[in-house]
């Protein structure tokens, strides 16, 4: 029967230490803008021209993981997956309200001189260099670091131009324990506030 007295202290001690059963979990990422655009039509015009984009990470299966101090890893995977389709999900979700048309295209080499034959007022390619969130248990807390690097290239027809922005955002805090709905969290608020960013002015 006393063993039953510890149990209690056992989960408190798994909770606040991070033990874990492990597994993968999905995380569903989306753009929600803060803001609104109201000259983004007038820079890259109506209809908006999507190849796949590139995900030039090492790991392309996982967005990241937790290392408890004890169990195994939990890790992280995108929703839409891959990576690359759930950003270009989420832009293409953002930018048919605003009377933009998004026209998947099979690829672009990203040359000014392929702008002349777009069927197409612009277009716009992502790729990513990084992507990922893991939290590192320690007896304290958590430690968490998140990190977001994509390259974004616009080109624009009636400018005849390439337009590209490397974009890099890093967030780094500490807490009881990285969850799946705090780490979907953190990564969303970093998407929103890079193309926050990005559309309020493109080029």
């Amino acid at each position: 029967m006393k063993s039953m007295h510890w149990l209690p202290i056992l989960l408190l001690g798994c909770i606040l230490l991070g033990c874990s059963r492990g597994g993968t979990y999905r995380l569903y990422l989306r753009y929600d803008p803060a803001k609104d655009f109201p000259a983004l039509q007038e820079k890259i015009g109506m209809n908006l021209a999507v190849p796949p984009f590139k995900d030039e990470r090492f790991d392309t299966r996982n967005i990241g993981y937790l290392a408890p101090l004890a169990g195994s890893y939990i890790y992280y995977r995108s929703e839409p997956f891959p990576l690359e389709r759930a950003i270009r999900d989420s832009l293409s979700d953002l930018l048919s309200p605003r009377g933009i048309k998004t026209v998947p295209v099979p690829g672009w080499n990203g040359q000014p001189d392929s702008l002349k034959g777009l069927q197409a007022d612009s277009i716009l390619m992502v790729e990513i260099k990084k992507f990922w969130i893991e939290g590192n248990a320690t007896l304290l807390g958590t430690d968490i670091k998140a990190s977001v690097s994509l390259v974004i290239q616009l080109g624009v027809k009636k400018e005849g131009k390439v337009f590209t922005r490397s974009i890099d955002l890093e967030r780094n805090m500490k807490d009881i324990r990285l969850s799946p709905p705090q780490a979907q969290k953190i990564l969303n608020q970093m998407i929103t506030e890079i193309f926050d960013s990005y559309f309020s002015n493109p080029y």
